[in-house]
């Protein structure tokens, strides 16, 4: 029998390229790669440009597509040649509506682990899902099953949340992870962005002056972590053979800053810039929920696009800006042979300064 392959949907995202990566540099299985097509015409585009970006000659790589909202969207793969499963594919934004939650993350996963029962030499399936399926959860965050009763800020959270509990529930027979990543805010600690998210374009609309009023608590803690240690951390859970283990691939609140102190830092970074001192923007005043949530409701009916744009990009997730999460990474810290989370501020610094200097990625 030929070697088993590790199959990594959504290929041809942020997580997924990166994983593709150190499995062709680090692994001798081969690699499947699945991306989402909605044609072959898309497929072959979107393949073209992953082997250039893996700089691979197709001898342990395979490409696959497909679409998680089709009715059976892994038909093409062959399930007696997997042993490793990663599940990446999910839309990640935290305004996403219900039906596209639903369709792709929830009802996705369900696919996905609904192949993986058929996968007969299946060694280990991984679920990448996030620290905010907590919800609205506050306090210590442990690395277990939530059972979700204190609500979601967002459909995103509450999907993520969803996948988990179809895995544990109709499926915890597979040897299955879960791996709940913070927010990854560059590629590494030198600050270089390649993907933005929520976070970024936050730090947009503060730096262009529109964003005066900010909703959450200065003391809230922030769980950012960098591409780099996210991918090699999954890359190095996955070479374990334990089983039903659910791991947070984020730094503790010891080794993270608060809103407040993320928001003092960029202003020191924003404030070095002539155009940004011309303007004499204001740092935002912070708003309680209630009164953020009257400013939202106010913007939709009365204020001009750019601003009811802005206000709404925070919206989505403002209601986590006011929890005190205690995120635990004790299985992370443990399974690890060299954990190590960057000084923070280093961190959010030169971030910045590249998003400064590139003008959010468009120099």
């Amino acid at each position: 029998m030929q070697a088993k392959a590790v199959l990594i949907t959504g290929g041809d995202g942020y997580l997924g390229k990166r994983l593709a990566k150190l499995y062709l540099e680090r692994a001798s299985q081969p690699v499947s790669l699945w991306i989402r097509a909605r044609d072959q015409e898309e497929f072959k585009r979107k393949g073209q440009q992953l082997c250039h970006e893996l700089c691979e000659t197709g001898a342990q790589l395979r490409l696959y597509w497909g679409d998680l909202r089709a009715e059976r969207p892994f038909d093409t793969l062959d399930p007696e040649q997997i042993g490793t499963l990663i599940h990446t594919a999910a839309v990640t934004r935290f305004n996403v509506d219900r039906d596209t939650a639903t369709g792709v993350n929830v009802e996705g996963t369900r696919k996905l682990l609904e192949f993986a029962d058929g996968c007969q030499h299946l060694d280990q399936v991984a679920l990448l899902s996030t620290i905010y399926a907590s919800g609205l959860t506050e306090g210590d965050i442990s690395e277990i099953p939530w059972d979700g009763k204190e609500g979601f800020s967002n459909f995103y959270e509450w999907s993520k949340w969803s996948s988990e509990q179809e895995l544990i529930r109709n499926h915890g027979h597979l040897p299955w992870k879960i791996l709940r990543i913070a927010t990854i805010i560059a590629d590494s600690e030198d600050g270089h962005v390649t993907q933005q998210n929520a976070f970024h374009n936050t730090l947009k609309l503060i730096y262009y002056g529109l964003l005066s009023i900010l909703p959450g608590k200065p003391e809230t803690p922030l769980y950012l972590v960098t591409g780099e240690f996210a991918g090699n951390a999954v890359f190095e859970l996955m070479c374990t053979k334990r089983a039903a283990k659910i791991y947070h691939i984020s730094h503790s609140r010891n080794e993270s800053i608060s809103l407040g102190m993320l928001i003092d830092l960029v202003f020191a970074i924003f404030e070095q810039e002539d155009d940004f001192k011309k303007r004499r923007i204001l740092k935002p005043l912070y708003s309680d929920g209630e009164s953020f949530q009257l400013l939202v409701d106010a913007v939709h009916q009365f204020a001009g696009d750019v601003v009811n744009q802005a206000v709404s990009s925070v919206a989505p997730f403002s209601k986590q800006l006011y929890l005190n999460k205690e995120i635990q990474n004790n299985n992370l810290v443990s399974a690890l042979n060299d954990y190590h989370a960057p000084d923070p501020v280093a961190l959010i610094q030169n971030s910045c300064r590249y998003l400064v200097q590139t003008r959010w990625g468009r120099k």
